[in-house]
């Protein structure tokens, strides 16, 4: 017999819950130490019926045994050398010793020839750790059909919920619009009055679609749009962001609704149903943040009690924001969701940049090549931070040299996004917005101005500072304090997470559990606390951005009170000793949302069901009348001069031309409103003739509540910013008191004598508005 040394044999353990692969490092010699377990070599699976065909494999002498199994357990043996057998999933259970080596060679026999061990192949070890896995994982049958109908359960209330909120809003103002209105008792031409100033506009634009004998002809007569502004052709798709009415107007004619429904109630219902979704977003991503649908009811209870200052769909249903807040909201909700599935993905994340380009391109495109959007920040930005992510090196974390990187790369960012921005400025053509960075400077009291158009910008109130009455409702809804808290404690997290970071170089956690009270740590709440922070900032200079702010504030708000890692991170801090703070942790996400419902409940539902109730009217007769007596005695071709606002009913109601419109984003548009302004202003009956002409006006229209105006503050009345223009008041000390030798146009023109009867002709008045002809043959006789 040659002398050699063989290595023990591979045995297997027969168990009830399967057959584990066990290997041996047992001298020759050694004894065979009996366990409960049965131990059989594997050569005796060799051949079995109905069996796998098992193989057993010798080494070489002196070879090194193979790679062990990570986790298999240690065994006892006689001597000093050590054995490793069993499976890490076999807790608990004897370990036996094999036999030794020399009793297989005596087995064998010493011409057995010694075989190379042969690899499995990497499908039969896949296939052999899924079984290993689920055989050694005791899991109950109907543990996961319950966790699974639990699940089940929680998103099916849930989406129940979410959308049975969206649809009993979007009923809520339908019946409230009705019972304000009476919509349904008006005729076609008081349900078109209920649109004003822009409104209008927007409003009047979806019946000249729908006019239209093509889609095509419709669309190419509003890009090239020289029925609406004298003298002018606009493109009024890329001026007014008319894609919602065209969209609408497709649907209309499309669906076959033109023979079911008038065409103003499927305009104002698909409003309403965006409304709707709008509600459901919020819903959504206050849901996903908390893990809960409760704090989504709560959002829409504070977004309906709240609804003067969250939305401004009462009072002006046409709007552009009223069309584009619900796909933002539905953008928020699914960057929420995307962010929470991504724990910890920086490469993921980062999709979200490209994600922002698209958009940008996009928008581009559809807004007639905007050159605004190429120039914006937010493209420099994002474009920066993909450039210093490719750029950024593999540095050990935590080092000193890790710290110095992370600082060189956000000045790298910085530096990128300034330069990147002053080179597209330099190579794209583009329009600077004056106007925007001379507002924010009077704003911002960094510069005086005599102009009217900005002035009386700033005098408007959707331009101005939020008021302390919006403080106040918001705080008597409780909303603005917990905001405040759930804020608070946010952003200190936040804070806390990013200077860990920085201190210890990692990264964020894999797995964040309740114990760890780090709310800060999950990427969708630094998100949104960087959100509403910077709206929050933006709705503090200019109250109109509220609309886009409160909102958020709801959402945000409702989503701590009804999160337990808020609370826990509250109670770290505190490092509550008194009672368990998960415990109460998970005791108040359900008693403080449910105590502020019930609270809600019993102060503002009744209030709601009163307005409901009450029955309302729309009265305005003189506009009516206005309106009549220019399509039935103004020729087709006439233009009208006026006030802004009354040129866009006008537009919608008669489809007549005007010489302005109440846009505020065109130059051309904004310096003929000042100009038409001066029928208000201490200018000569030639003056204005000789400027109303200029624009091919046939008729001026003077409103009484403007010419004697005194409801609003002093100093923001337009005669008053007209004075202020002109040089006919004082504007600050220092200057001097100016006199005009003429008076007020607008009482002037009414007493009919020379020169101004020479000029004008009053051929309509009412109680509101009075109604010139523009003499085209000048008379000066007396």
């Amino acid at each position: 017999m040659s002398s050699f040394q063989c290595t023990p044999p591979q045995f297997l353990y027969v168990e009830s819950g399967g057959i584990f692969r066990a290997k041996t490092q047992a001298g020759p010699g050694a004894p065979a130490k009996r366990s409960g377990r049965s131990l059989l070599p594997a050569l005796w699976f060799q051949g079995r019926p109905g069996g796998r065909r098992w193989r057993r494999h010798r080494r070489e002498a002196g070879q090194e045994v193979g790679a062990r199994r990570p986790g298999a357990g240690l065994g006892r043996q006689r001597g000093s050398a050590t054995r490793r057998a069993g499976h890490s999933g076999l807790r608990g259970s004897r370990r036996g010793a094999p036999a030794s080596a020399g009793t297989m060679a005596e087995e064998e026999g010493p011409t057995t020839e010694l075989r190379q061990r042969k690899k499995p192949k990497s499908s039969e070890n896949k296939e052999s750790a899924k079984e290993e896995k689920i055989n050694s994982t005791p899991i109950p049958e109907r543990a996961p059909k319950h966790i699974l109908f639990q699940r089940f359960a929680k998103i099916f209330i849930g989406c129940l919920a979410a959308v049975t909120s969206g649809m009993m809003y979007a009923l809520y103002l339908s019946a409230y619009h009705e019972r304000k209105f009476w919509f349904s008792n008006r005729q076609e031409l008081e349900r078109e009055i209920t649109f004003q100033g822009d409104s209008a506009i927007y409003y009047s634009y979806y019946k000249d679609m729908l006019k239209a004998p093509s889609f095509e002809r419709g669309v190419y007569e509003l890009t090239h749009n020289n029925k609406t502004v004298s003298l002018k052709t606009i493109n009024a798709v890329q001026q007014m962001s008319l894609y919602p009415e065209l969209i609408a107007s497709v649907l209309y004619q499309a669906t076959g609704s033109n023979e079911i429904i008038e065409p103003v109630y499927f305009y104002i219902g698909i409003v309403f149903g965006l409304q709707g979704i709008y509600v459901t977003a919020l819903f959504v991503t206050s849901w996903l943040m908390s893990g809960t649908w409760l704090a989504g009811m709560l959002t829409v209870a504070w977004f309906i009690i709240n609804r003067v200052d969250t939305t401004r769909i009462e009072y002006s249903i046409p709007l552009r924001e009223n069309w584009a807040l619900p796909y933002f909201a539905c953008q928020v909700a699914a960057l929420t969701g995307y962010l929470k599935s991504n724990l910890n993905s920086y490469g993921e994340v980062h999709e979200v940049y490209k994600i922002y380009i698209f958009s940008l391109f996009l928008g581009y495109l559809l807004q007639f090549e905007n050159s605004a959007l190429l120039v914006s920040p937010l493209l420099s930005l994002v474009v920066a931070l993909m450039l210093a992510k490719c750029l950024q090196l593999n540095v050990k974390k935590g080092t000193f040299v890790a710290k110095i990187m992370k600082v060189i790369n956000f000045y790298l960012v910085c530096t990128l996004t300034v330069t990147l921005n002053i080179i597209m400025k330099m190579f794209v053509p583009h329009k600077e917005n004056g106007h925007m960075l001379k507002f924010l400077e009077v704003k911002f009291g960094l510069n005086m101005t005599r102009n009217f158009t900005m002035n009386w910008l700033l005098c408007q109130e959707s331009l101005q500072a939020p008021s302390q009455d919006f403080f106040l409702r918001l705080t008597q809804s409780s909303l603005l304090p917990f905001y405040i808290l759930v804020l608070i404690i946010c952003f200190i997290s936040m804070i806390q997470v990013i200077f860990r970071r920085i201190n210890s170089g990692k990264s964020l956690k894999e797995t964040i559990t309740l114990e760890d009270g780090r709310i800060g740590e999950r990427p969708e709440i630094i998100y949104h606390v960087i959100h509403t922070i910077l709206l929050g900032s933006l709705a503090m200079i200019i109250e109109g951005l509220k609309y886009l702010w409160t909102p958020y504030v709801c959402m945000l708000a409702a989503f701590g009170v009804c999160s337990p890692e808020l609370w826990m991170t509250l109670f770290k801090w505190l490092r509550l000793r008194t009672v368990h703070p998960v415990l109460l942790a998970l005791i108040l996400s359900m008693a403080v949302p449910t105590i502020i419902g019930l609270s809600l409940w019993k102060e503002f539902f009744p209030r709601l069901m009163t307005e409901l109730m009450e029955l309302q009217e729309f009265y305005d007769p003189d506009t009516v009348e206005l309106m009549t007596w220019i399509k039935r005695q103004a020729p087709v071709a006439a233009v009208f001069a006026g006030s802004p606002q009354l040129m866009g009913v006008i537009k919608l109601c008669t489809g007549w031309m005007v010489t302005s419109l109440p846009l505020y984003s065109d130059d051309d548009l904004l310096k003929r409103n000042e100009n038409i302004f001066q029928i208000y202003s201490k200018r000569s009956a030639e003056d204005i003739y000789k400027i109303l002409t200029s624009y091919k006006a046939n008729y001026l229209i003077v409103e009484d509540a403007i010419c004697n105006e005194v409801g609003t503050m002093r100093g923001c009345r337009v005669k008053d910013l007209l004075d202020i223009a002109n040089g006919h008041v004082v504007c600050e000390e220092g200057d001097k008191l100016t006199y005009s030798k003429h008076g007020r146009f607008c009482h002037e023109v009414k007493i009919n004598y020379s020169p101004y009867v020479n000029y004008f002709t009053r051929v309509y008045w009412n109680r509101s508005y009075f109604v010139y002809k523009i003499n085209t043959v000048i008379s000066f006789q007396s």
